[in-house]
């Protein structure tokens, strides 16, 4: 673990308190409103440099350094999800169908706390620091609109770096890897349009559900027949919808899916595969397909040279590279402009009985991490000094 120094260890009671405040009023993304007000009179109180955010949440943080040669940014996502908390701590949500069951909360305490603590020692910054509350990770994807809207221009900021709580880590571990970490994604709806006949005379009709059925065994083969084998890949079909009732050819069929890839060449690959299987397919079942693609985040690629940076900010010994993974952040839209990197604080302790997965209605963390979080950045921050 992480050695934290006395002066952030002496911090802690007062970043509980952060993140448990927060904890209470979780919001969905572009709707922090209360969350945001939290942030902004947080980060005046300290006497910084603040900005709302561009979409109307969030908020933008500046710090000058004494020599102010580079600018480094943080990044704290703010929001929470749609799900009924069931942790049944005192500071439990007051927000009925929402909760920060993705550690929200615990980054948002974390870069405040580090806020807090860099104000306090600002005679000993050399360089600028911005901390960046972004909304709507979750979706629709906050990170993009800062990108558009020029924020690391504006504050010519050199690197970003961003930190998740993860509960499949042991607590207080770094978890990391150079390269690709986290994959780019998208989601696809198929619309299959036939002629309902009824079951004793099928050949009247053109069947919808068999379409789609075909069209799940040849999409499952996209990724073992057109992509590189060495080249991570999913596609996906976890929904489809067909028929009225046991009797009937059914005239329509609903597929819907995600399809997940690590560098752009293999996504564009599958992307097209599954262009090309919905337009001709059905046309051998005398069917008709629709396809309706959203091409969501860019896949999380941390900087080489940030990471070997990043490997002396929290010793050998506590970090661990972690094989790349097929879940998603939209930090990726940041290292699209910039370096950047984008690391996992374990938090799983058996013990306490903190082993709940992200997104779990019982999700939650021993709060010793935050100061240890608090800690990574700092000594992020030292290695460029």
């Amino acid at each position: 673990m992480v050695k934290v120094e006395k002066d952030i260890l002496e911090m802690k009671q007062h970043v509980v308190e952060v993140r448990r405040a927060l904890h209470k009023i979780p919001e969905p993304g572009l709707q922090e409103n209360e969350t945001t007000d939290f942030i902004i009179e947080y980060l005046m109180n300290l006497g910084m440099e603040v900005s709302r955010g561009i979409t109307g949440t969030g908020a933008i943080a500046y710090l000058k350094g004494t020599e102010g040669l580079k600018t480094i940014a943080y990044r704290a996502d703010i929001d929470a999800l749609s799900v009924d908390e069931h942790t049944e701590v005192e500071y439990c949500s007051t927000k009925q169908g929402y909760m920060h069951a993705c550690g929200h909360d615990g980054h948002t305490a974390t870069l405040l706390g580090f806020a807090h603590y860099a104000v306090k020692h600002q005679s000993n910054i050399k360089n600028n620091l911005l901390f960046i509350f972004q909304p709507a990770e979750e979706g629709p994807g906050g990170a993009e609109a800062i990108v558009d809207a020029g924020i690391l221009k504006k504050y010519n900021v050199d690197y970003i770096f961003g930190m998740h709580i993860y509960p499949e880590v042991e607590e207080g571990v770094a978890a990391c890897r150079p390269g690709a970490m986290m994959a780019q994604t998208g989601e696809f709806d198929i619309a299959i349009k036939g002629k309902s006949a009824h079951g004793a005379m099928p050949h009247k009709g053109s069947d919808a559900l068999l379409t789609a059925a075909a069209m799940v065994t040849a999409l499952n083969s996209v990724v073992s027949r057109n992509v590189d084998p060495l080249e991570p890949a999913v596609l996906t079909i976890g929904r489809m919808e067909s028929g009225e009732r046991r009797n009937i050819i059914a005239g329509e069929a609903v597929l819907e899916g995600t399809m997940r890839a690590f560098n752009d060449e293999t996504y564009t690959t599958v992307r097209n595969r599954l262009i090309n299987t919905v337009k001709h397919l059905p046309e051998s079942f005398e069917c008709t397909g629709e396809l309706v693609i959203r091409d969501m985040y860019p896949a999380v690629t941390n900087d080489e040279k940030l990471f070997e940076i990043f490997k002396m900010a929290v010793g050998e010994d506590n970090l661990e590279v972690i094989k790349p993974m097929t879940i998603s952040e939209d930090f990726s839209y940041y290292q699209k402009s910039i370096p950047g990197l984008f690391f996992m604080l374990g938090s799983r302790n058996s013990e306490m009985g903190y082993i709940h997965p992200l997104h779990s209605n019982k999700f939650n963390f021993n709060e010793d991490i935050l100061l240890t979080g608090i800690q990574i950045f700092d000594n992020i921050r030292k290695q460029f000094e």
